[in-house]
């Protein structure tokens, strides 16, 4: 027979830690027909890294991500970056790269600043145009105000800059400082279906609730946590690493190694919870990792709902659930009175 159980579980994740150097840097190069290119010393490795650092440049210089093109990843020609690691791309690559396109940016307000007579800090870039803040009609394309920066005056618009959390080290005496440069929060519930004959675990649902701050590319948010919820299914229910009595790995290929695929996939609700952090480009904090953290114990949390059972070894497979099951089964006819 199946029983339905709900289990939640909430999460904590810590972002850009600060007890050690944890730099970014980036370039930013206005062309003279108005694009840019952002030199990066992070990678894509599928998560979107790249179109959002163009999404922060665009947004700083007031012209579209599709206008710009971004070099990453080579180290002999990109900035230093500490790594595609820790959730930390956007948080902290993407203030370098804010950084950076607002010198760039400053350079071309003050070649627009002489073009339409005003002091720079009057100015903004917005709509690929440098316009009076209070007067946008009076206005010139960045295009045309980079193109004069470039052969009239003499100054290309390029900006360098790095990025690093403000440190703090741990005292190694008391454990006191501050070890991250901010954090994430999350809540994911999940439901399940429990068979107590088989027990066999179906998940029909998570509702994943995230905290990323100011989300840049809210579809990519979204991908990320339908990401997390996948791995947070496997982590809790089908991948374990098996070894021998020698110590070698039986498991060691995608044949008896169990992965959830597209088909064990639960329905996901995905819920973007925006928390504006002062510190993070445009707000954004972060949501690669955490959005795994929840799943397995909100599903664990679900099967103790449905069945009344407290797996507390991972991952939990049928053979374990049926286990806990039938070790309640006999615990309870013990307690029945002859």
């Amino acid at each position: 027979m199946k029983h339905r159980g709900r289990g939640l579980a909430s999460m904590w994740y810590p972002v850009g830690f600060t007890g050690y150097a944890n730099p970014s840097g980036a370039v930013v190069k206005i062309n003279e027909d108005g694009t840019a290119v952002v030199l990066t010393g992070t990678v894509e490795t599928g998560q979107g890294s790249l179109g959002v650092m163009a999404q922060i440049a665009a947004e700083a210089l007031g012209i579209a991500p599709n206008d710009i093109h971004v070099v990453s990843g080579d180290t002999d020609t990109c900035p230093m970056d500490t790594g595609a690691i820790a959730s930390r791309t956007t948080y902290i690559t993407g203030n370098a790269v804010r950084l950076a396109a607002e010198r760039a940016r400053e350079m071309l307000f003050d070649v627009a600043a002489g073009m339409l007579r005003v002091k720079p800090d009057m100015l903004e870039a917005k709509d690929h145009k440098i316009q009076v803040k209070s007067f946008p009609s009076r206005n010139a394309a960045i295009g045309d105000v980079a193109y004069k920066a470039y052969n009239d005056v003499g100054t290309p618009p390029i900006g360098s800059a790095m990025w690093n959390p403000p440190m703090i080290p741990m005292d190694p005496e008391t454990g006191q400082g501050k070890p991250f440069g901010t954090y994430v929060y999350a809540t994911q519930i999940a439901e399940v279906d429990v068979d107590d004959e088989t027990g066999e675990v179906e998940v029909l649902r998570v509702t994943a609730s995230h905290d990323c701050g100011v989300a840049i590319n809210p579809m990519l948010v979204e991908g990320q946590i339908d990401g997390g919820v996948h791995m947070g299914l496997g982590f809790g229910l089908y991948e374990e690493i098996l070894f021998d009595k020698t110590g070698k790995q039986i498991n060691s290929n995608l044949t008896n190694y169990i992965i959830p695929t597209t088909l064990d996939m639960p329905d996901v609700d995905e819920d973007i919870v925006e928390n504006y952090d002062e510190t993070g480009p445009f707000g954004a904090k972060a949501v690669g990792e955490p959005s795994l953290v929840p799943t397995a114990v909100a599903i664990t949390n679900a099967i103790y709902d449905a069945v009344g059972v407290r797996i507390t070894a991972l991952p939990a497979t049928s053979e374990r659930v049926l286990a806990a099951i039938k070790a309640k089964r006999a615990a309870e006819q013990k307690q029945i009175p002859a």
